[in-house]
C-alpha cells in the first residue's frame, strides 16, 4: 500500500540547480528515515543522501557542499536539492524510505526520476 513517487528530474545545463522531490504515501505510521540513491548507465547504484526522522542528514563526499536533503514531515515528502550540477551527475535518481506501515518496518523504493546535466 506504501508508494515512493519521485519528480523533479530533467535536463539542465552545467551549474544549474534542480529541486526533486519524493512523496510517501498510504498506511504510514512514521518515517524512520528517507534517502536518495542514484545510478548512472554502467555504474552501480549508488548513495547520495539521508536525513532521519530528527533532522540529522548524511551526504556522500562528491556532493558535500552541493547538495541539500530536507524533509517535511507532514507531508511524508523528502526533497533534494542540487546545486552547481556538472556532467557527472547525470543519473537516475532514486528516492528510498525506511518506515512502519500496519505495524510492520519495511524499506521502500521509488521508480526513478532521470536526470540529465548538459550543455
Amino acid at each position: 500500500q506504501v508508494q515512493l513517487v519521485e519528480s523533479g528530474g530533467g535536463l539542465v545545463q552545467p551549474g544549474g540547480s534542480l529541486r526533486l522531490s519524493c512523496a510517501a504515501s498510504g498506511s504510514i505510521f512514521s518515517i524512520n528515515y528517507m534517502d536518495w540513491y542514484r545510478q548512472a548507465p554502467g555504474k552501480e547504484r549508488e548513495f547520495v543522501a539521508r536525513i532521519t526522522s530528527d533532522g540529522s542528514t548524511n551526504y556522500v563526499d562528491f556532493v558535500e557542499g552541493r547538495f541539500t536533503i530536507s524533509r517535511d514531515n507532514a507531508k511524508n515528502t523528502a526533497y533534494l536539492q542540487m546545486n552547481s550540477l556538472k556532467p557527472d551527475d547525470t543519473a537516475v535518481y532514486y528516492c528510498h524510505a525506511d518506515l512502519i506501515s500496519n505495524g510492520v518496518g519495511w524499506s521502500y523504493w521509488g521508480q526513478g526520476t532521470q536526470v540529465t546535466v548538459a550543455s
